[in-house]
């Protein structure tokens, strides 16, 4: 019966990623707009764009992204374990 609920986590956790995608996005667009030269992304194929300012926002879309990616895998393992009492390993 395990394998059955585990089962039952891919899609839970696909959802949650997309989720979590769209989330990041939108923590990034608004810091950018307090941090960066402009309210949009340097685009990096524009060089009118300064490099620097290109990196920096590499840089910081990274970082969201992947704390935000660790922070809702994390929960989605633990919501489901929490209700099903299985680990989704």
């Amino acid at each position: 019966m395990a394998d059955a609920r585990v089962i039952f986590y891919k899609p839970l956790a696909l959802a949650a990623s997309v989720g979590g995608g769209l989330l990041a996005g939108a923590v990034f667009n608004q810091l950018w707009k307090r941090i960066g030269t402009s309210d949009r992304k340097p685009d990096p194929q524009d060089l009118s764009q300064r490099t620097r300012d290109v990196l920096v926002a590499a840089a910081v879309q990274g970082l969201i992204f992947g704390i935000v990616k660790a922070g809702v895998d994390r929960a989605t393992a633990s919501g489901f374990k929490k209700v099903t009492h299985v680990s989704p390993e």
